[in-house]
Parts: structure tokens; sequence; C-alpha cells
């Protein structure tokens, strides 16, 4: 891990097909953003055009953690998917409603909702697998159609 990223860790939970669940936990600011972007558009770029990120870890998001997310928005539009963000802290709410932005973005209490937003044919299972480890998965996070 780099040293930008010791403040800021990146796990995938889930990665099929056309979508990928991210866990982002740390902080997202001019310290971290370049690895952050590199670390997310690489796994765009590998056809997961819906990114589902699991933000409940995120300590911190500053203006540079926010031009990130957009440049992610716009990547995933661009190739015709979506970026979903699932369970926002109270800080990045605000840092999402004070920068009127708030509507840019698709924003969902759970991971099981933002998936829920995805299309049938995309949507991965979640929770994963029984063979995920038990630290990447909330049992009250399930998919809100069962």
């Amino acid at each position: 891990m780099s040293s930008e990223m010791r403040s800021l860790a990146v796990t995938a939970l889930v990665e099929e097909d056309e979508c990928a669940v991210l866990r982002v936990s740390g902080e997202l600011d001019l310290r971290t953003e370049q690895a952050f972007l590199a670390e997310a558009r690489s796994v765009v770029s590998a056809g997961h055009r819906f990114l589902v990120l699991d933000l409940t870890a995120l300590r911190f998001c500053d203006s540079r953690g926010l031009s990130c997310l957009l440049a992610l928005e716009w990547l995933c539009r661009r190739m015709e998917g979506r970026l979903l963000l699932a369970s926002l802290g109270v800080r990045m709410l605000k840092l999402l409603v004070g920068t009127q932005s708030l509507g840019v973005f698709s924003c969902y209490p759970t991971v099981g909702h933002a998936l829920a937003a995805v299309p049938l044919a995309s949507r991965p299972v979640w929770p994963p697998a029984a063979d995920a480890e038990p630290s990447d998965t909330d049992p009250s996070d399930t998919d809100p159609a069962d």
C-alpha cells in the first residue's frame, strides 16, 4: 500500500460482471485523491460500469474528495452506468448539501438499497457469499426486495 493510501483504504466487497461494490474508509482528501482515483478508475475501466461506494467508514472528505466523486460519476455515466453512494455519514451528507451537489449523486441508506437501483441483469448477490469474511458484510444491509 502506498503512503498516500495509508489514511484511505478501498476494499472491493463484490466485483461481478458490470457492477462492483467498494468500501471506502479513512480520509478522502488532497493526500489520497490520486491513489483513490487510480483505484476506482481501474475498477470502472475493467467493465464495472455500476459502481457502489459504501461510505460507512469514510471519516473525512473535503472538496478534493468531492471532486473525485464527481469525476467517478462522470466516468460511470460515460460508460452508460452509474455511481451509487451508500451509507453516507452525517459529515458527508453535510458536505453534499453545503456544496449543493446532493442532487448530482444517487444516494442510498445501505448498499442493499443502492444495489436495488442497479438493473437486475447487472446486480450482484448481496450480501456476498458466505465464504466472504464476516467483516465485509453487515447483516442489517440486505436487499430491500427480500
